[in-house]
C-alpha cells in the first residue's frame, strides 16, 4: 500500500518557538516508515517580530497556503508585546478563527512512576468568549470605564462539548486496549460559573449537558464544577479528572495552571483542532529571558507533533513518539533547566530521536 503523505505547515513564530520548532519536523522525519507516512514541509511566518517586520502579524500568505496546500501546522510561540501597539493582534488567535479550528486541546499527564498521578485533557472551546476582542472604552462620569463581550453561543457550546465526549470515549477504547491509565471510566467535567453568569455560562452548561445527553455518550459520567472551585480541585485532586471542557477563558487559565502538576509548560502539549485541519502547538510562551540559550524544552512541541498526528488518525505514529518522550523522561537523565537538569535542547532532541 502507498505511504500516505501529509503535507505540514511550520510556523515557528517568536523566540524559542524558532529553537522548539524544528524539533517537530526531525521527529516527523524520523518516524519508522513501516508505519506508511511521508512529510513535506513549508516554512512560513507569522508573529510579533512578523509585525514588526511587515506590519501584520499573520500574513495572508501564510493563511492561504494553510488552506491551500497543507494537511496540519505546528506553530511555536508568540511574544506580544507589553503596551497597546495600533494595528497588532495574536496571529494565532486570528488563525483559529480563519480556519475554524474551534477546538483547543491540551493532555496534561505525569510519568508513570508519579507520587501524584495526572492524567486527564481540557478541552477548550477556542473561537468566543471573552476571545472574540470586542472590546470598548469610554468616559464616566467617575472616569474611564472599559467594557470587553463574552460571547457564548449555543453551536459552539454543543460542537466543543461533542468534542469533549468524543475524546472521553476514544480514552476509554485506549484504556480497554491495554494503555494504562489512572481511570477506570469515562468521564467529562463540565467547568462554568453559571451562579453569577447565568445567560453566557448558563448556556454553555445547558447546552454542553444536552450534547452529552446523547445516545453515544451513555457510558460517559458526566458532572460539573464552578470554575473557581475547579482551579482549588484541581491542584488538590488532580487523579479525579478525565476530561474537563470549559468555555475558551476558563479553560485557558486551567491548562496552564495544570501544566504546573506536571512540572513545567515546556511538557504540555496542545492542539488546535476543526473540521479537517489541525495545528499543534506547544503550551508555553517565547520565553524571551531564554532565547537563544539552547535550553529551550523540545518536548511540549515534539508532544504537539504527535497530538497532530492522532487528529489525523494516526494513531500508531503517535505512540511511537510518546513511548520514546515518556522514556527519556523516566530515565531522568537528560532534561533541560525547566524539569531541574542541565541538558541542552539539542542533547533532549537527540535522545529522543534514539529512543524513536
Amino acid at each position: 500500500m502507498a505511504a500516505r503523505t501529509l503535507r505540514i505547515g511550520l510556523i515557528p513564530g517568536d523566540g524559542i518557538g524558532r529553537e522548539v520548532i524544528p524539533a517537530g519536523r526531525r521527529i516527523l522525519e524520523a518516524l519508522p516508515r513501516s508505519l506508511g507516512l511521508k512529510f513535506s514541509f513549508v516554512d512560513l511566518e507569522a508573529g510579533f517580530g512578523t509585525f514588526k517586520e511587515t506590519g501584520t502579524a499573520l500574513p495572508e500568505k501564510t493563511v492561504e497556503t494553510l488552506k491551500k496546500e497543507c494537511d496540519g501546522a505546528l506553530f511555536g510561540a508568540v511574544s506580544s508585546p507589553t503596551v497597546k501597539t495600533e494595528g497588532y493582534s495574536s496571529p494565532i488567535v486570528a488563525l483559529r478563527k480563519r480556519l475554524s479550528l474551534y477546538a483547543n486541546v491540551r493532555p496534561v499527564k505525569s510519568i508513570a512512576k508519579a507520587i501524584s498521578p495526572v492524567d486527564l485533557v481540557i478541552v477548550r472551546e477556542n473561537t468566543e468568549d471573552l476571545y472574540v476582542k470586542e472590546e470598548r472604552t469610554y468616559d464616566g462620569p467617575d472616569g474611564k470605564v472599559a467594557e470587553a463581550i463574552k460571547r457564548i453561543s449555543e453551536k459552539a457550546s454543543f460542537h466543543i462539548a461533542t468534542m469533549a465526549g468524543d475524546i472521553a470515549l476514544q480514552r476509554q477504547r485506549a484504556r480497554e486496549s491495554g494503555v494504562y491509565s489512572i481511570h477506570d471510566e469515562p468521564k467529562v467535567t463540565i467547568t462554568h460559573k453559571s451562579n453569577v453568569l447565568s445567560q453566557t455560562d448558563g448556556l454553555f452548561r445547558e447546552t454542553a449537558r444536552r450534547a452529552l445527553a446523547q445516545d453515544k455518550y451513555q457510558m460517559v459520567k458526566v458532572e460539573e464544577q464552578i470554575v473557581d472551585s475547579m482551579v482549588y480541585k484541581l491542584f488538590r485532586q488532580p487523579s479525579d479528572y478525565d476530561v474537563i471542557v470549559a468555555p475558551n477563558l476558563y479553560g485557558d487559565i486551567l491548562s496552564d495552571g495544570a501544566a504546573a502538576l506536571v512540572g513545567s509548560l515546556g511538557l504540555v502539549p496542545s492542539a488546535n483542532v476543526g473540521h479537517g485541519f489541525v495545528i499543534g502547538e506547544p503550551c508555553h510562551g517565547s520565553a524571551p529571558d531564554i532565547e537563544g540559550l539552547g535550553i529551550a524544552n523540545p518536548i511540549a512541541t515534539i508532544r504537539s507533533t504527535a497530538l497532530m498526528l492522532e487528529f489525523h488518525g494516526e494513531e500508531r505514529a503517535a505512540a511511537h513518539i510518546y513511548a520514546a518522550v515518556d522514556a527519556n523522561l523516566e530515565e531522568g537523565k537528560l532534561l533541560t533547566p525547566d524539569m531541574g537538569g542541565k541538558a541542552t535542547t539539542e542533547e533532549v532532541i537527540k535522545d529522543i530521536l534514539r529512543r524513536l
